[in-house]
């Protein structure tokens, strides 16, 4: 579900692509809209929308809303894994939200969780990275 406040920012999305990419304040919003994201041209397609997001365009502060997924690949946890690396070196954070009790197990049991940071809803991921929605 795409946040009211990011209605009124004209969230976008590109034909055939599997993310809403919207921006309130200074922050990025990044709704998934597919349920699963397992197979390599879908994980290599939401990488080539998220890297640029940080590579080019220099966004430090970006939420991931995870709400409609339900299955996610190892592959994908990799390019997750990648874009915490790309965004800490511009001195930037990323906050997942929305996750699934199952898909939150699997960053547990990987020790993610340690590392990534996590939020219930995106107005709470909007609070942890100081954007007042």
């Amino acid at each position: 579900m795409v946040h009211p406040a990011t209605a009124e920012k004209g969230a976008k999305q590109m034909a055939g692509e599997s993310l809403v990419i919207s921006q309130i304040q200074d922050a990025v919003i990044v709704n998934f809209q597919a349920s699963r994201i397992l197979d390599g041209a879908a994980v290599d397609s939401v990488g080539k929308q998220l890297y640029p997001l940080v590579d080019s365009q220099a966004h430090r502060k970006i939420v991931l809303d995870f709400s409609r997924v339900r299955l996610l690949s190892s592959q994908m946890i990799s390019v997750l894994i990648s874009l915490h690396k790309k965004i800490g070196e511009i001195g930037g954070k990323f906050v997942i939200c929305g996750l699934t009790p199952d898909l939150h197990k699997v960053f547990k049991i990987t020790r993610l969780d340690k590392m990534l940071s996590f939020a219930k809803n995106e107005s709470e991921a909007l609070s942890m990275l100081g954007v007042r929605g």
